[in-house]
Formats: C-alpha cells, structure tokens, sequence
C-alpha cells in the first residue's frame, strides 16, 4: 500500500474518533437528580441527558433499580412520583 494511502487511513480514523468524542459530550447538556422513596425504600441518583425528560427518566429508573427486586415493582416505582427533582446545566 502507498504511502499517501496509508496517512489517508490514518488522518480517515483519527477524525472519526474526534468526531464521536466531540459528538457525545455535546448531547448530555443537562444533568438531573431524582430521588425516590419507595415502599419505604428512598434513593437518589444523578444523570445526564441532552433533553431535561430524559435526564430525569434516567435518574428516575437509577434511583428505582437500587430499591426494587424484581421487574414488577421496578414498573411500579417508575410509575411513582419523585419526591425531589433537581436539574442544572
């Protein structure tokens, strides 16, 4: 393989690599606390998300897997109102 098709592979893969580096860090602008008191039971769990419902939604289901056993009751906590919400940029 020449020499120039070479560097072509290399410049083709390292502005790849930058391009989804830059990329995902762009789309978690919003960062989400939700805390959740279930059967008793009370977590608190911080994401982020490029939209302030996602964020939320994917604390809420953190927060919910860390006081449920089980896929039923992990349906019903997500169903359960937070008892905190707190998001920031």
């Amino acid at each position: 393989m020449p020499k120039a098709v070479k560097l072509m592979l290399v410049v083709g893969v390292i502005a790849a690599i930058l391009y989804i580096v830059t990329s995902s860090m762009g789309t978690s602008k919003l960062s989400c606390e939700v805390c959740i008191d279930f059967k008793g039971q009370e977590a608190c769990r911080t994401a982020r998300g490029s939209t302030r419902e996602e964020a939320i939604q994917t604390a809420l289901d953190n927060a919910c897997a860390q006081v449920v056993s089980g896929r039923t009751e992990n349906i019903a906590c997500g169903g359960t109102e937070p008892t905190s919400i707190t998001c920031s940029e």
